[in-house]
């Protein structure tokens, strides 16, 4: 059986493949009356949409989403949005090398071994063209939580970091890379270009806060927010890396470091001295801002001849042609952004159920 279905409550069904005629997705349990147009979702995919600089895929996709059901007079209806978004830039072609030998690092042989064949254009549903069907979706949890704001940014490509003391949000629709420290963006215009004209690609973080979400959201151990938001942030392709709050670090701090620091608030709420642990406790929002951070491999489909062996099991090198992101990370900022908001709309109609 394959799960292509995320969430408990808000759930959404992705479809389609990389050099399919179209990919989407359905939208399930999206509660009646919110007003959703196609213009409230394509914002989101034109941040995701390809080929916008050099640092990106040069694929051409407009990806322009067409609502198909689900929404009446602008309204939501309760029922299933299905989102449509069609793919006219495909040059599948360019795999033909691919479907004789397995790319090292992507998920050829995986899904290989799995299935007994696979889509080899493109990698099929292994492709990062996957996310934009998780873009469009999360731009339609983002109209059940308007309570909250989603930003994230890149903060590191490569092993460089940003420097947060000239951490600036309104630098980061400013440059082709999400970064907030425009001397940071500065220096990968060079990195990601040299990676870009070697044949290779680059790795990268991915930082995302969302502000707004009330204390209370989250269950104590099953379905804990920090939980599905790492279960959602690990399904995006090419992720190998979540950690909530300081994550690793605060392994390395002691007790009283590490612990969030509480005292009255002017409004009856504790007023938190720190946020270690990313607005989340014990499962269950805290009230502060809730904090994840990513981290997206290098692209595996890179011009550099790699070792690898063909489907009969013979010695071989491999080199993929195509256009292919040098950085997939710089892309995976609106798809982290994406899978926040689903998150935290099932968790606010979790607690709605619950609760009341």
């Amino acid at each position: 059986m394959s799960y292509n279905t995320f969430g408990r409550v808000f759930r959404f069904t992705t479809w389609g493949e990389s050099h399919g005629p179209a990919l989407g997705a359905v939208v399930d349990g999206c509660p009646p009356g919110l007003t959703l147009s196609e213009a409230d979702i394509q914002p989101f995919l034109d941040k995701r949409r390809p080929g916008t600089s050099r640092f990106t895929t040069q694929r051409q996709e407009p990806d322009q989403v067409r609502i198909l059901s689900g929404v009446f007079e602008g309204r939501t209806t309760g029922t299933p949005i299905a989102l449509h978004i069609d793919n006219v830039d495909q040059r599948s072609k360019d795999y033909s090398e691919v479907a004789k030998a397995y790319r090292p690092g992507h998920a050829d042989y995986a899904y290989d071994a799995k299935y007994g064949f696979r889509d080899y254009r493109g990698g099929g549903r292994s492709s990062a063209r996957e996310t934009a069907a998780r873009v469009a979706a999360g731009a339609v949890a983002r109209a059940v939580i308007p309570e909250v704001t989603i930003l994230a940014w890149v903060e590191a490509i490569g092993g460089d970091s940003i420097d947060y003391a000239h951490f600036h949000a309104a630098e980061i629709g400013n440059n082709p890379f999400f970064c907030p420290d425009p001397h940071a963006a500065k220096r990968w215009e060079a990195l990601v270009d040299s990676a870009r004209k070697a044949g290779s690609s680059l790795g990268a973080v991915v930082v995302c806060e969302a502000i707004g979400v009330p204390p209370g959201w989250g269950a104590p151990l099953y379905a804990k927010l920090d939980s599905e938001l790492a279960a959602a942030c690990m399904s995006i392709n090419a992720v190998k890396g979540v950690e909530i709050g300081d994550g690793f670090a605060a392994a390395a701090l002691s007790g009283e470091q590490n612990a969030d620091a509480m005292r009255p608030g002017a409004d009856g709420a504790p007023r938190f001295l720190a946020n270690h642990a990313g607005g989340i406790a014990g499962g269950i929002s805290t009230g502060q801002p809730v904090r994840v951070r990513v981290a997206f491999k290098p692209t595996s489909s890179i011009l550099t001849p790699v070792e690898t062996v063909t489907r009969d099991g013979e010695a071989a090198e491999i080199l993929t042609k195509g256009r292919h992101d040098p950085c997939v990370g710089i892309r995976g900022v609106p798809v982290v952004e994406a899978m926040m908001a689903l998150v935290l709309a099932d968790q606010k109609l979790l607690h709605r159920a619950q609760i009341g």
